[in-house]
């Protein structure tokens, strides 16, 4: 059950986000450009990705469930791991990892690999619905 319900929720999350940024490029690369100098907004965005992180972990630490269940303990692990290193690390050391990216010049690309995983998500919670195998 909480497989299903985490799948639809990340995959639901990441579809949606994707979809507006792919929408809007310029006004995401520009929100992009300045989250990664704003300290306070990395702080802030790192206490709600770590508390996102630590409720899939400590809920859904299930790796051996099924390609689904792990794509979700994967994506909470990540989560935390990325709040975490928000919370710690200032600005200025978190800027040149995000330009290694070449966000801007693979934007469409990364939005595509983001997307597929959503919907593989959404798809596979909806899936596992009603199953208590996987739940």
């Amino acid at each position: 059950m909480l497989t299903g319900f985490f799948a639809k929720l990340i995959g639901f999350w990441i579809v949606l986000t994707v979809a507006g940024m792919a929408f809007n490029r310029d006004a995401s690369l520009t929100m992009l450009n300045v989250f990664f100098t704003d300290s306070a907004v990395l702080f802030v965005t790192g206490i709600f990705t770590t508390l996102f992180g630590l409720t899939v972990v400590l809920l859904h630490n299930r790796w051996t469930s099924g390609a689904v269940a792990a794509l979700v303990t994967f994506y909470g692990w990540a989560a935390l791991v990325k709040g975490i290193l928000l919370l710690l690390l200032p600005a200025s050391a978190q800027l040149p990892w995000y330009q290694a990216l070449h966000f801007e010049q693979f934007f469409y690309a990364y939005l595509g690999v983001a997307f597929v995983l959503g919907a593989y998500l959404v798809y596979g919670g909806y899936r596992l619905h009603g199953t208590t195998a996987h739940g």
